[in-house]
């Protein structure tokens, strides 16, 4: 089933925001380059907009990583320069584009199982986490999702798997395998050039290994240090790029302070998106959301408390470093700082695994224990869990847009309202999120809809009216800061309504006479 959720419908939902940036950076042109070549105010057909979602003959695999650097370095280069190959081998279509993300996310399945196994020496443990996580609405979403969080989950069980496996073998073998150790490194380098966050995995794994030591510089925390260093000193050049990008190209938005309420419930979703699908942009007001998010923090928090009751303390200290520390690195500056950098679901992939992973455990430990009564009723639970899974993959399997598209969630609703029109034009500038939404939605719009985009100009408050054609059937005019609007409605003597609008599309029109 979980095979089936990945692979079906793979173009159904909204190619959004993000994605689009991912197809851009596939084309190898910069965002300037197209501010500079499209939005300047002239009218442009779809076809125009596409051409800088598809690789181009003139520029080339090395672009690609170039745009990385120059606009984007807090995204490391594997998963695009992957992407940009696959797309020049087979095509660029949006269901080509995912199919990729889709066929990477199969390799989470083995990946949890040998991890599981390293950890807990008990197969079942591993058959059960590659259970919930098959069916698991979050994995399912991001496996059909044209960006690198599942090549980076995968990158996650690779590395602490490889991290394990050293650990033992060196015990084992009451010696320093250089080759068990070189694997580490290897895939610590990888996971650090497919998510900058993965320098919070690391961290979270050289906890653990000290801790494990006892704070002792022993034979094997020395070949950790060894191995560890290999892999920073391999992406130190990206990191540098990244550091010296940062007030250009970092998220920003993520130091936005936010209401605090909002911040606990959206932590209560990160929990609940493991297990099932939350309705709406956000999803914290759904019934659904109250009526099973105490039920999944109850069960998460007893699986948590069996590990560390029942398990070795490097067993469960392995888990909880997982879970906690690149958390805490996440939330503690939004709590004493202000802001929402904890609030993107797929940062928290390592808190996710963990709670998956207890889970695992609690079900193999309570479906094997002493009493049918016990056996059955956690026989029981687990068929809810699994249920909750299923039947929210199934809703997702079904729908046009999801909880992950942030942005773009409605983008479905403004093209079809767009698209009902005989001869549209679409008015629209490259300010803020503008931009790339502009680029999502044009996989949306009939090829009868033409676009004017403006380039932002903050200097003039925004207001430079363009030259608006007037042999349009009707006339739309999305997300314009309201100067721009104002201006257009007085130069033209026209009355605009607003037709549409959520928390980030305001889709106006001009009344025709």
């Amino acid at each position: 089933m979980g095979f089936v959720f990945r692979f079906a419908h793979l173009d159904r939902k909204v190619y959004w925001h993000d994605e689009a940036y991912t197809s851009l950076r596939i084309s190898g042109y910069t965002s300037a380059e197209v501010k500079q070549d499209i939005f300047q105010g002239q009218v442009i057909s779809i076809e125009d907009l596409q051409k800088y979602q598809r690789p181009n003959p003139e520029k080339s695999l090395t672009d690609t990583v170039k745009t990385l650097i120059i606009e984007d370095s807090q995204h490391p280069p594997f998963y695009y320069i992957l992407v940009r190959l696959w797309a020049q081998g087979f095509g660029h279509s949006v269901a080509v584009i995912r199919i990729l993300s889709a066929l990477i996310s199969l390799l989470i399945l083995p990946c949890v199982y040998y991890l599981c196994l390293e950890l807990f020496d008990l197969s079942l443990v591993g058959w059960l986490a590659i259970c919930l996580i098959s069916i698991s609405p979050f994995h399912v979403l991001y496996a059909q999702e044209a960006r690198e969080y599942s090549l980076w989950t995968v990158m996650i069980l690779l590395s602490s798997w490889a991290l394990l496996r050293a650990l033992r073998l060196t015990v084992q073998n009451e010696g320093i395998g250089l080759q068990n150790w070189g694997i580490y490194a290897l895939t610590l380098a990888l996971s650090l050039y497919t998510s900058s966050l993965s320098l919070l995995v690391g961290m979270a794994q050289g906890i653990y290994v000290i801790t494990r030591e006892h704070f002792r510089l022993t034979k094997t925390l020395i070949a950790y240090f060894l191995s560890s260093i290999i892999a920073l000193l391999a992406f130190a050049p990206w990191l540098a790029i990244i550091i010296a990008t940062w007030s250009q190209t970092g998220s920003t938005w993520t130091a936005i302070p936010i209401p605090w309420i909002d911040w606990i419930k959206t932590w209560g979703l990160h929990v609940n998106r493991a297990f099932i699908l939350t309705v709406g942009d956000f999803g914290f007001d759904h019934l659904s959301t109250y009526l099973t998010l105490p039920i999944f923090l109850i069960l998460v928090g007893y699986a948590i408390y069996c590990l560390c009751r029942q398990t070795a303390l490097k067993v469960w200290l392995f888990v909880l470093c997982l879970m906690g520390i690149p958390s805490l690195a996440l939330a503690l500056p939004d709590l004493i700082l202000g802001g929402q950098r904890s609030m993107a679901t797929r940062y928290l992939i390592p808190f996710l695994l963990g709670i998956e992973i207890s889970l695992a455990y609690l079900f193999a430990t309570q479906l094997t224990s002493r009493g049918l009564f016990k056996q059955r009723l956690w026989y029981m639970i687990m068929a809810g869990v699994i249920s909750c899974g299923i039947i929210s993959c199934n809703i997702s399997f079904l729908a046009e847009t999801s909880w992950n598209k942030v942005v773009s969630y409605n983008n479905h609703q403004v093209a079809r309202i767009i698209n009902q029109s005989n001869a549209p034009l679409l008015i629209s500038n490259s300010y803020g999120m503008n931009f790339g939404n502009i680029l999502a939605l044009s996989y949306l719009l009939n090829s009868k809809v033409r676009l004017q985009l403006i380039n932002d100009n903050p200097q003039t408050g925004f207001s430079d009216v363009p030259k608006i054609p007037q042999n349009f059937s009707d006339v739309f005019l999305l997300n314009l800061p309201d100067p721009l609007r104002e201006s257009i409605e007085k130069q033209y003597g026209w009355k605009l309504s607003l037709i549409f609008n959520d928390s980030h599309l305001w889709l106006w029109k001009r009344e025709n006479l």
